[in-house]
């Protein structure tokens, strides 16, 4: 084991995309990053270099590459989190080479959006595996960890706020995704529950289309969409924020990007995000979310706790 003298960040579903740029950004902030997803590749022979970030080129093996070629230090790590196994070697491996565990974003999605006659059942099945189960194996695998530091660590989703309209045309999609976020808003509750202070769980979604791996399929016919991009490291930066900022703060939050941003950043000048210099990119979230809380929210009458009860049969 090689313990690190710098906070270690483990990113499941770093090959491309918003993951990419995550594991990108944490090393330039001074992380020794784990990039974790299932594409491999020799990026020794990967020409040009780096690869285009949202292309079936860009692995965890170009991401690490790039990573150290900036002077950071990373580790790769190969997983398909429908494995259960295999999620809870990531998990080990991470500690085995980096020494340790600070943060863990679950970026990992499978992604089908239609309408509940055309989206098959093993697709919907593929969905529920490796968005909210793959989440659940990875933050199980994850949690031991964060005990053995003194429940101190931090859990960021890629996943997005509760509202209705986000079930419409994609609801296959959207129960996993919601389910996330409900995983998000229950694990916070642990938290506060059990006093651990120092361990947060935030959700966080794009507020306008976002440049990835999936925009790059849905835009490419159409150059004039790319107007409504943002780069990754709008995304990114959302990331950063969230990890300084108390925990007490985050816990439990289900998060938009931009306005994350400027509540907790200061940010207030979006430009820089553009894909198209000096266009405005729409936005695809509500401006104002639904209020999940009900007045009884405190009062949970006689709890029950199924392990204690099962211990006792």
């Amino acid at each position: 084991m090689t313990s690190s003298p710098q906070p270690v960040a483990l990113v499941v579903g770093a090959s491309r995309g918003l993951g990419r740029q995550i594991a990108i950004d944490l090393a330039r902030a001074n992380y020794t990053v784990v990039v974790a997803a299932k594409s491999t590749s020799n990026a020794d022979k990967t020409v040009p270099f780096p690869p285009n970030p949202n292309s079936s080129q860009s692995t965890i093996s170009t991401v690490v590459r790039e990573i150290k070629e900036a002077g950071g230090q990373a580790f790769a790590i190969q997983v398909d989190v429908r494995d259960v196994a295999q999620v809870d070697h990531m998990v080990k491996e991470t500690v085995r080479l980096a020494g340790r565990l600070d943060v863990l974003v679950y970026n990992s999605g499978a992604i089908w959006w239609s309408s509940i006659a055309n989206t098959p059942t093993k697709r919907f099945q593929l969905m529920q595996r490796v968005n909210p189960e793959g989440l659940y194996a990875t933050v199980q695998a994850a949690l031991p960890v964060f005990e053995r530091n003194g429940w101190k660590g931090r859990i960021v989703v890629v996943s997005p706020p509760i509202y209705s309209r986000f079930f419409r045309g994609k609801t296959a999609y959207a129960m996993g995704k919601v389910a996330m976020s409900v995983l998000t808003r229950g694990l916070a509750m642990d938290f506060v529950r059990e006093g651990h202070k120092d361990m947060a769980i935030t959700s966080l979604w794009p507020a306008t289309s976002t440049e990835s791996a999936a925009t790059e399929m849905t835009f490419k016919n159409d150059p004039r969409s790319k107007a409504d991009l943002r780069k990754a490291t709008v995304f990114s930066d959302a990331v950063m924020g969230i990890l300084n900022t108390p925990a007490e703060t985050v816990n439990g939050v289900l998060a938009l990007d931009e306005d994350f941003l400027r509540k907790y950043c200061g940010v207030s000048d979006f430009a820089k995000y553009s894909v198209v210099p000096g266009s405005n990119p729409r936005r695809i979230m509500p401006k104002e979310l639904p209020v999940l809380e009900v007045a009884e929210q405190d009062d949970e009458g006689m709890r029950m706790d199924s392990t204690k009860i099962r211990s006792k049969l």
